[in-house]
């Protein structure tokens, strides 16, 4: 059975890795991953996991690049399902609605990227930071798109010094100050966003009847009535 298990297709091994731990993670949390209890599940010794996975430190960054490029992947996608010149108000809508349809498809994932920090692990910025900010991009893209039309309302807003995006982002001294407007609204939008998804995630929305579905839309709109002049 080992033997027969070992001598799998090496990356198709190693996917059925981290697909245990996905549902261990689904099942009872981030902190429930264990090597051995994947190794029971898959009929494999702990040495065959070892050969991808050395410790749980190394799985944990593999489904984080996992979690973040899917994350990233499903916004681009929507963005981009609207090509046309001119569409700015449609691809930020759809941006906006991928977050919450990617959230409520993969809950194990959202919560790996922004639950409790795992105890014991160090996020390591220096391996994560490109698809940290792949997971940001259909975002960021949007608002540079809005904001090179000059449709974005942004003049009382408080923009964040470089140093603020230190260890998140390549470049940030040497940011313009359109680059500063730019990312620093992504994050204002991210943050509210995020605090509906979350919530909604986690089960601490109140029953609104169609699973938060219409009062997240209306909170994107009302992003929009605040900061984009259509």
């Amino acid at each position: 059975m080992v033997r027969q298990a070992i001598s799998r297709h090496v990356p198709t091994l190693q996917q059925e890795i981290k697909d245990a731990a996905w549902r261990q993670i689904a099942a009872s949390g981030v902190t429930s991953i264990s090597l051995k209890g994947i190794a029971r599940e898959l009929k494999i010794t702990a040495e065959a996991i070892d050969d991808y996975f050395p410790d749980i430190d190394a799985l944990l960054t593999a489904l984080m690049i996992d979690a973040h490029s899917s994350f990233g992947d499903y916004q681009i996608s929507a963005r981009d399902s609207f090509p046309g010149v001119g569409q700015f108000l449609q691809r930020f809508m759809a941006t906006g609605l991928a977050y919450r349809e990617w959230a409520i498809h993969y809950p194990e994932r959202y919560m790996l990227i922004f639950g409790a920090p795992v105890p014991g692990y160090k996020l390591p910025l220096d391996i994560l930071r490109p698809f940290l900010m792949r997971s940001l991009s259909a975002l960021v893209g949007v608002i540079r798109e809005l904001r090179a039309a000059r449709l974005l309302n942004v003049d009382s807003m408080p923009v964040l010094e470089p140093s603020a995006f230190e260890g998140y982002f390549w470049g940030v001294s040497s940011m313009s100050k359109e680059d500063l407007i730019v990312h620093t609204l992504a994050m204002v939008i991210r943050s509210r966003v995020h605090g509906m998804v979350f919530m909604e995630i986690t089960g601490q929305l109140p029953p609104y009847g169609d699973g938060g579905s219409s009062l997240y839309e209306f909170e994107i709109k009302s992003i929009v009535r605040q900061f984009v002049d259509i």
